[in-house]
């Protein structure tokens, strides 16, 4: 069910909301936390889309705020419960000119009481987000550093403005290349690791975070390469690791399969498929404590890297 409220406020919002609630038998019993979703127009649809989809693991109450301040002053508003809500129930507030002065004011009415709190920004966020008037009352705070054009920029960026609580989706993407990575080091001959050498697409930041995580648990050199558009599009490409009784290289050299090479044995096919919105933001939600790894591998082991080098095309 959706229901419709232009030129609203507020609080015309929450009481609309305890009554479609009350009229249709829904209750907000069983909802774990609040998802504010800040984000522009065009970005909305499959943003509410991933959050419905997680909704079903992590039933929650979903805060759309859509900002237009070049627009004469109103409220807009919009609820949706039921089939077009997921296991959620989204709340779609449209805030125009000077209705929109306080971002912080037009979502605190509508959080679930005593409930956690997270802040997803689909695309620009915020220099420091968790100085932002939404990011203040957050107890999580979700970026996606592969929504900026500018990677290496926008990866310092996450660094210096790190606090705790802050997380981004380009280092969810990569949590099963480290499972793969931190599996295959678990096994004999458990050697050290020398160097590291780790390829990926231009316009991933998921590559330098993943040579950041590499060279901050591994303490080693670790060079990585950004190849050209023309050679490859499909974020990560492959992770060499140097030890004495050879190379253990992981690459992917077609989308979603990987293919393990290691001295000594026959090569593997693995599953590595490139996860989806859905994926990354249901496996955020799953923790609301502070990730204290992905803080470390920010700001020291982004620190500890160098400059990435260029790519030659094939």
């Amino acid at each position: 069910m959706i229901v419709d409220l232009p030129d609203t406020t507020i609080s015309q919002v929450a009481k609309q909301l305890v009554h479609v609630r009350e009229e249709g038998g829904a209750v907000a019993l069983g909802r774990v936390l609040t998802l504010v979703i800040a984000t522009r127009e065009e970005a909305a649809e499959p943003a509410i889309d991933a959050a419905n989809d997680a909704s079903r693991e992590h039933p929650m109450r979903v805060i759309v705020l859509i900002i237009d301040r070049d627009a004469d002053a109103r409220l807009d508003a919009q609820i949706r419960v039921g089939g077009d809500a997921g296991a959620s129930e989204v709340i779609v507030v449209r805030a125009y000119g000077a209705a929109a002065s306080n971002e912080e004011s037009l979502v605190t009415g509508l959080l679930l009481p005593d409930a956690p709190v997270v802040v997803w920004w689909p695309d620009k966020p915020p220099a420091r987000p968790a100085a932002s008037p939404l990011g203040r009352i957050a107890q999580r705070r979700i970026t996606d550093a592969s929504t900026d054009p500018d990677t290496l920029k926008r990866l310092s960026k996450l660094g210096k403005a790190y606090a705790p609580g802050d997380t981004d989706l380009a280092w969810t993407r990569l949590t099963y290349w480290r499972e793969q990575l931190a599996a295959v080091l678990d096994q004999p001959p458990y050697e050290p690791v020398t160097a590291v050498e780790v390829h990926g697409s231009a316009e991933s930041p998921s590559t330098g975070l993943l040579a950041a995580w590499l060279r901050l648990q591994l303490d080693v050199p670790v060079r990585w390469v950004y190849e050209p558009h023309d050679t490859w599009r499909e974020g990560i490409k492959s992770v060499r690791m140097t030890r004495a009784s050879g190379d253990i290289l992981l690459e992917r050299p077609v989308p979603g399969v990987a293919l393990l090479t290691q001295p000594g044995q026959p090569d593997h096919d693995l599953p590595l498929p490139r996860r989806t919105l859905r994926e990354c933001i249901a496996e955020e939600l799953r923790r609301l404590d502070p990730d204290v790894l992905y803080g470390r591998v920010i700001s020291e082991g982004w620190d500890r890297l160098g400059p990435a080098s260029e790519g030659h095309p094939a």
